[in-house]
């Protein structure tokens, strides 16, 4: 009886099971939920959760995110994918993975450099009791910095404006001595990360390799370092209160040195070797008189005149008027030269004998080193002309006359300089310069014209542009650049003034000339009109203007006002 028991027990469970199955597949499939009473006891929190669970979830597209929200949703997603304006730079982070090695016993050397004259100043002087500070380990780790992304600026001047986010979270191994008499200290470096968006100019752009004179370097905002401080093994940053005190000093220290408009230079080449030189003064030459000039003609007399120049420069030479038949003229003439460097340009002095036919025969010239002028200083010359400056030539001291000048070098005053370009640069005065905030120009100064290109100038015959210059009636031309619509010209134009251009207009038309014979010789591609009195006030302006009568026509034009 027992076993049947067992055995009826168990087909009873069984048989159970089977109709509990097809008793709830039934009701889970025919029953209608919405009719049955539902009762369940909430609590607050319960509620809450109900509430959320139960409303529409809110949906956005990543693109309509701000740079906050993304950076809270995806805290390691890179600038270039949540920041529009930054660049991809893949290719950067392999070069700089392959570089690293490299580039780590470079940067390391230098870090030894830099720091001997600082540690120099802690050790053995005095009381200290400091008797050395050195290296044991220094090494940047295998783990090279990571671009996560780059920003490149487009602005009208000659140069060119990075900025790249760089994240490193490296395994550097620096080990520092610290030898105070008989106790030799151990400081260890560890765990460093850093977070940084430097801004990286690269100024002026030159025609010599790397093509850029020097790399300036500054922080946009205070970066962010963490690092842990092992001293004699133990991490001292582990102290309460001592960690974000030194997060607090790392930031104001750097951002003292290089937060923006501080900033790090680092010279590549010397700027002689293509940068171009702006002029910083002008020299006032007055020709008096010369005396007992050579006699080139059949009468005994000569037709003297004065040709007055600066070494280095291209331009025309200044000329006085022909004095006829004198070996004794007076000219009394006054001219101005603008001056570039005046601790190496020389003042070349020619005088000639005019011919109505064939070349002009030079009676003798001299030359006067800016270097020995002293500023706003009149310094009277009277010099005894030479044949030529060859020292062997025998007939150099031949006797050849005199010549009488007056020289005066006014540098120009140190203006504001402020410029008006695009949106990266910010407008700055200095106190003492006129301009921008400050006095009202009055003075003689020299009006610079550099007509750095045009973009999209386009003619109906031909495309072969170059820009004209008017002012005040002087009309001057840039070199024609053929079958371009691009054109780069970059030349510098120079108008002498004895008052500041306020009411003044200057007018640039981009021309295009074909280079052979053709009824279509000339067209215009467009001109524009600028006013001088933001020049004058400003003291300089470094924009593209839009061309009338173009399409899409731009011209590059930078003016300088200086006055002395």
């Amino acid at each position: 009886m027992g076993f049947l028991g067992i055995f009826l027990g168990i087909i009873g469970v069984g048989i159970g099971i089977v109709i509990g199955l097809v008793l709830g597949f039934y009701l889970f499939i025919y029953s209608d939920p919405q009719n049955e009473p539902f009762e369940f006891k909430l609590t607050n929190y319960n509620a809450f959760l109900m509430i959320l669970l139960l409303q529409d979830p809110i949906v956005k597209p990543i693109s309509e995110l701000d740079t906050t929200s993304l950076q809270d949703l995806v805290p390691e997603i890179p600038l270039w994918l949540k920041n529009p304006d930054y660049d991809r730079v893949d290719w950067l982070n392999t070069f700089l993975l392959n570089m690293w090695p490299y580039l780590d016993k470079a940067i390391c050397a230098a870090i030894r450099q830099t720091t001997e004259p600082i540690v120099a100043d802690y050790v053995g002087q005095g009381h200290r009791p400091i008797e050395a500070i050195t290296f044991e380990t220094l090494s940047l780790g295998t783990l090279p910095p990571i671009v996560q992304g780059i920003k490149v600026y487009e602005t009208n001047e000659n140069q060119l404006v990075m900025e790249p986010a760089i994240k490193w979270a490296g395994n550097p191994n620096i080990v520092i001595v610290v030898k105070i008499s008989f106790l030799r200290i151990k400081i260890q470096l560890v765990d460093l990360q850093v977070f940084a968006v430097p801004r990286v100019t690269l100024k002026p752009l030159v025609s010599a390799f790397p093509c850029f004179a020097n790399v300036v370097v500054s922080l946009l905002e205070k970066p962010h370092v963490d690092f842990g401080l092992k001293v004699l093994g133990g991490d001292v940053m582990s102290i309460p209160g001592l960690y974000p005190l030194v997060q607090d000093i790392i930031k104001k220290e750097v951002a003292k040195l290089y937060l923006w408009p501080q900033t790090l230079q680092i010279p590549i080449l010397d700027s002689s070797l293509g940068a171009v030189k702006k002029p910083v003064g002008v020299l006032h030459v007055k020709v008096i008189r010369a005396t007992k000039l050579m006699k080139m003609d059949i009468l005994g007399l000569s037709d003297p005149y004065v040709k007055l120049k600066l070494s280095g420069e291209m331009l025309p030479s200044k000329k006085t008027t022909i004095k006829k038949k004198t070996l004794n003229p007076v000219w009394n003439e006054t001219f101005k030269l603008v001056v570039k460097d005046p601790q190496a340009q020389t003042l070349q002095v020619n005088v000639f004998d005019w011919d109505k036919v064939g070349s002009h025969d030079r009676l003798g010239m001299q030359v006067v080193p800016l270097k020995i002028l002293q500023p706003n200083e009149t310094k009277e010359l009277t010099l005894d002309l030479l044949k030529n400056t060859n020292v062997t030539d025998p007939l150099k001291k031949q006797q050849r006359g005199q010549i009488m000048l007056e020289v005066t070098y006014a540098p120009f005053r140190e203006d504001s300089d402020v410029v008006v370009t695009g949106t990266l640069n910010t407008p700055t005065k200095k106190e003492n310069g006129a301009g921008f905030g400050g006095e009202t120009p009055i003075g003689a100064g020299v009006l610079l014209v550099t007509v750095q290109g045009a973009e999209d100038v386009e003619g109906e015959h031909h495309n072969n542009p170059y820009a004209v210059i008017i002012f005040r009636g002087e009309t001057k031309k840039t070199k024609i650049i053929r079958k371009t619509r691009d054109p780069k010209w970059n030349e510098e134009f120079q108008f002498m003034l004895e008052e500041p251009p306020i009411h003044d207009k200057i007018h640039i038309q981009i021309m295009s000339k074909r280079t052979r014979m053709s009824f279509y010789a000339k067209e215009s591609l467009g001109h524009v009109v600028i006013n001088l009195a933001d020049v004058v006030y400003n003291g300089r302006i470094n924009n593209k203007f839009h061309l009338i009568d173009s399409k899409n026509g731009l011209v590059h034009v930078e003016l300088r006002w200086r006055e002395t």
